[in-house]
């Protein structure tokens, strides 16, 4: 499908842009946008949770009474998980969460968030354009002229512009990201998809 190409005032520029069909118009597999959405939250965690067990905590390891005749109940060490300051039993560990999921299985989710975006009109191509500087102000005004300032917007680049990205990245419902290295969660966690003009070729020739 052909889409009009918007210039940063927020006027059509007249100029129109193919989308490929194989790319925007496929048929979504809500599993495989499942399983990529699953697979990158796993692979955001650290896995770096730790508690102390009883050989880990400080304290002596000295038997506190005798085990008979004294009216209490049998006790080891102060170590011991039953006491303030002991060991915990079976508390978190250092683990890897990390998963994967095969490459035709993480290209078809994206195409399917991208397919679903664009049946939604929530897909906008907007010429090439970067900053002299880093200016927020800028950014906002760019967003207002194109009537996305009040939503979630991932703003796709053909290459890293660090005006642009310096530009946005104080702007709380702004992502910005390189066209070939949006995952499937971003797709689908911005109500509106923003492309540079240079960025749709990109972004197609990474899930070819």
């Amino acid at each position: 499908m052909k889409v009009d190409i918007y210039k940063k005032d927020g006027s059509v520029s007249g100029e129109k842009v193919e989308l490929p069909a194989s790319v925007f118009e496929v048929e979504p597999n809500d599993h495989a946008i499942y399983q990529a959405v699953r697979v990158y939250l796993a692979n955001q965690r650290q896995g770096t949770h730790k508690t102390k067990t009883y050989g880990e905590v400080s304290g002596s390891g000295k038997k506190l009474w005798k085990q008979k005749h004294t009216g209490r109940a049998r006790m080891g060490a102060i170590r011991s998980p039953l006491w303030k300051g002991g060991g915990t039993i079976f508390g978190p560990v250092p683990r890897d969460y990390s998963m994967s999921i095969p490459q035709k299985m993480k290209s078809l989710a994206r195409k399917s968030a991208l397919s679903y975006r664009a049946k939604e009109g929530n897909i906008k191509v907007v010429e090439d354009f970067s900053f002299d500087a880093p200016k927020t102000k800028e950014m906002v005004t760019v967003l207002k002229s194109l009537g996305m300032n009040e939503k979630k917007v991932l703003l796709l680049l053909p290459a890293s512009i660090s005006t642009v990205v310096k530009s946005g990245r104080n702007l709380s419902k702004l992502h910005i990201i390189e066209a070939a290295k949006a995952s499937t969660y971003e797709l689908m966690d911005n109500q509106m998809i923003l492309i540079q003009k240079s960025a749709v070729e990109a972004l197609v020739k990474s899930l070819a």
